[in-house]
């Protein structure tokens, strides 16, 4: 019946859409000597570009020139075109020209970093807040400049908001910063983030959200109707948004970011520079040090307007009608267990993640990709406490683990789908768990050799 009833709700694949993504038709090699259309299932990592995107290279590129101190008509208009491109960010998030500032970083990364950093020298506050379940680029950065405590998150995965909270309550003027993920890369749980920044607001602090995994899913705003659920700054990265060449942003208000140092030092972020003085340039040019990366910001620029000119609800929607057929079809699969935010009705992105008894994570990882052609991730995925949490998993038995390379490392399989993605894709993903389940021994035996320990992913 379960197999009848996910045939009856199988979405359409919307081929307008699919014509928009580079690659999708490439074939790749499988071990078997056969050469099949590649699936790409790991969009959470990284998307594939949009055609859009390299056309916007191609065409910029005989203007391209330096920024900032070149008085020629290309100089001029590669300046025009960045500062067009921070407008556009802000009015894809919901901000304002006259209240934040846009700087570009090279990744999600990097943006936090850089916030710690100018979040050093303007707060004497000795605390930040991050979630349990955070990317480790949410997490290490804070962890040199500050002291971290960490927001319970439930057992369906979601960060608790009393807890929160309690939190908020307890260090009460202290709390330089509450840095919270948007959405999981594990199980798609997105998370209350306005219900959080009018928490926080209430308490005196301010939020951080990183927006990597959710930008690319649904609408964010960081003004909101109700001011207490401003957000006050934002990062989110271009290759999770189908923008390749290696550009992200940092947005905060303009008051935040006046008055800090630079990280990196250098051309471009000092007005003056001489023997015994330095008048750094404002922001966001003086956190902006070398040349800019030109073609990153083309690139981020055309996937935003491909973005909206698809609109976010349609994105949604898609993404939601597959990720339904999706869990439907994987609750098929027998021994798999399902860590998604689905299980308990909770709103997510198109991110989920399984196990299946008596396999190794990255020995069905290994299967899809060289026997099926289809594209997963296994491990970690630099989320270390959460997946620790979801697989009930104590420190000490991951420091055994960690200190005995022969005991195979624990972990999840995740599938991170787009809006391009298909049901008839989902399919054959299917149909090789199925393959694989049918003959655990083989495969084991198989992918024997392939290391088991600890693997991070992203």
């Amino acid at each position: 019946m379960r197999h009848f009833l996910a045939n009856q709700m199988q979405p359409k694949p919307n081929k307008k859409l699919r014509k928009l993504i580079m690659g999708l038709e490439e074939k790749i090699p499988v071990e078997d000597g056969r050469f099949v259309k590649g699936i790409y299932f790991d969009n959470a990592a990284t998307t594939p570009p949009f055609k859009s995107v390299l056309k916007a290279i191609e065409q910029f590129a005989p203007w391209y020139s330096s920024v900032g101190r070149g008085k020629g008509y290309k100089s001029e208009r590669t300046a025009e075109y960045i500062e067009r491109t921070r407008l556009n960010i802000l009015n894809f998030v919901g901000g304002k020209e006259d209240s934040h500032t846009v700087i570009f970083t090279k990744n999600s990364t990097e943006s936090m970093n850089l916030l710690s950093h100018i979040l050093q020298q303007i707060t004497d506050k000795r605390y930040v807040l991050v979630s349990e379940m955070e990317h480790i680029s949410n997490n290490l950065p804070w962890r040199e400049r500050f002291e971290v405590e960490y927001i319970a998150v439930n057992q369906d995965g979601q960060i608790q908001l009393e807890d929160l909270k309690d939190k908020l309550i307890k260090l009460r003027g202290q709390i330089g910063l509450v840095s919270i993920t948007g959405a999981s890369n594990v199980t798609g749980c997105v998370n209350p983030i306005y219900e959080a920044a009018e928490l926080t607001h209430r308490y005196g602090g301010k939020l951080h959200v990183d927006a990597a995994q959710l930008i690319p899913h649904e609408s964010i705003e960081m003004m909101r109707p109700n001011l207490a659920e401003n957000i006050d700054f934002l990062s989110f990265t271009g290759h999770k948004l189908y923008a390749p060449f290696g550009t992200a942003v940092l947005i905060g208000g303009k008051d935040e970011f006046q008055d800090a140092e630079p990280l990196l030092k250098g051309g471009g972020t000092a007005q003056i520079a001489l023997k015994s003085f330095v008048q750094w340039n404002e922001a966001p040019e003086r956190f902006e040090g070398g040349t800019p990366n030109v073609m990153g910001i083309v690139a981020l620029q055309a996937a935003i307007r491909t973005l909206q000119q698809i609109n976010m609800e349609t994105i949604k929607e898609n993404e939601k009608q597959l990720m339904n057929y999706a869990i439907n079809r994987l609750h098929a699969i027998n021994g798999l267990s399902l860590f998604s935010a689905s299980n308990h009705n909770l709103p997510q992105v198109s991110v989920l993640s399984f196990t299946i008894e008596g396999l190794h994570h990255q020995d069905i990882a290994q299967f899809l990709a060289k026997e099926a052609g289809i594209s997963v991730r296994s491990g970690f995925f630099c989320a270390y406490p959460y997946v620790q949490k979801l697989l009930l998993l104590s420190d000490e038995r991951l420091d055994e683990i960690r200190k005995d390379p022969g005991i195979p490392s624990p972990g999840l399989v995740r599938i991170s789908l787009s809006f391009y993605n298909t049901s008839d894709e989902v399919d054959r993903l299917i149909m090789a768990l199925q393959q694989i389940t049918s003959n655990k021994e083989f495969y084991t035996n198989k992918y024997a050799e392939v290391p088991k320990g600890i693997c991070g992913g992203r």
